[in-house]
């Protein structure tokens, strides 16, 4: 079993801004990097081992030569690897959109629907996300808000700093707001129903296409109230479970742990810098992405840094 640190795949779509690599010291040639999937083996765009004998290859190679049994006993109801996770840099604002749940998703796209789970990692003054209606709609009101462009009156514009947790359910229509680095923790998934999208226009000219009638067939309508009723994790359904550490470097300075059969540990550094250490030792900085195999057994991290922890829940 392994320690394993995970290179991502990059993705430059228009709302995008630079902070992953100038801060999150990702490696991109292009001006602008919006998202970096960093545990992901999702065809869309999977992470590769960066260091050691496996070095080049995607996770879902490491996966098939090792076998499955290094993901562990909890994901063996899952067909295919459980979650995907990312970093986001909204330098604009995203488009307001909605995720499908995995009924509606496998019968209509083949593939599973999409819960997640945002960290705010970093935010400026003033920044705002939406997140659910604020009253109940009916689907005839949310369709002709969408038509009219009205659906902004009717959302849940809400403050952030940083450290906030949102519980994004599937059915919840929401939107990342301008000046906010998310950590995302999701359902390994690709399927985005987009209904608004301020107007704009994409790199051939054209406005980017809404999904209106899919929308409307999965959107929760009722009012939605932020649920943080996860304790004593920050976010916790079938899909995944996700912990904070927080290393200051002095009174609190390393963590000890084990990884046992029935789940790999996945270590997303949020700030600082520090190593990983059971029978190998493993450096990390802010933005590294690190997976420790399920049976690497026991583990200790030294340093002073911010990480989530996320495993698969029994």
């Amino acid at each position: 079993m392994a320690i394993l640190k995970l290179k991502p795949s990059c993705k430059n779509y228009l709302w995008g801004g630079e902070r992953l690599k100038t801060e999150f010291h990702k490696e991109y040639g292009e001006d602008k990097l919006a998202e970096t999937w960093e545990l992901s083996c999702h065809i869309d765009g999977e992470s590769k081992i960066a260091e050691g004998d496996f070095a080049g290859r995607t996770l879902q190679e490491y996966i098939e030569w090792e076998g499955r049994r290094v993901l562990g006993t909890n994901c063996i109801p899952f067909q295919n690897f459980p979650v995907l996770i990312k970093f986001i840099d909204a330098k604009q604002d995203l488009s307001i959109q909605v995720h499908p749940s995995d009924d509606y998703a496998l019968r209509e796209e083949g593939q599973y629907g999409k819960t997640e789970m945002w960290y705010v990692v970093e935010c400026e003054e003033g920044s705002c996300l939406y997140y659910g209606f604020s009253k109940k709609l009916s689907k005839e009101e949310l369709k002709q808000r969408i038509q009219e462009e009205t659906i902004l009156e009717v959302m849940n514009k809400m403050p952030v700093q940083k450290g906030d947790v949102f519980f994004i359910e599937a059915g919840t229509v929401h939107a990342i707001g301008k000046g906010i680095v998310i950590a995302e923790i999701q359902q390994n998934s690709n399927i985005t129903y987009r209904v608004y999208d301020y107007g704009r226009v994409g790199a051939d000219g054209k406005k980017r296409d809404l999904h209106i009638e899919k929308a409307l067939e999965v959107a929760n309508r009722d009012p939605k109230v932020r649920s943080d009723s996860f304790d004593p994790h920050l976010g916790m359904c079938r899909y995944f479970a996700v912990d904070k550490l927080m290393l200051d470097g002095r009174i609190l300075s390393k963590m000890t742990g084990s990884v046992d059969e029935t789940s790999f540990l996945h270590v997303l550094v949020l700030d600082g810098e520090g190593s990983i250490r059971n029978a190998e030792t493993v450096a990390f900085e802010k933005g590294d992405s690190i997976l420790l195999t399920a049976g690497t057994g026991e583990f200790e991290i030294q340093g002073k840094c911010e990480a989530l922890l996320t495993t698969i829940p029994c």
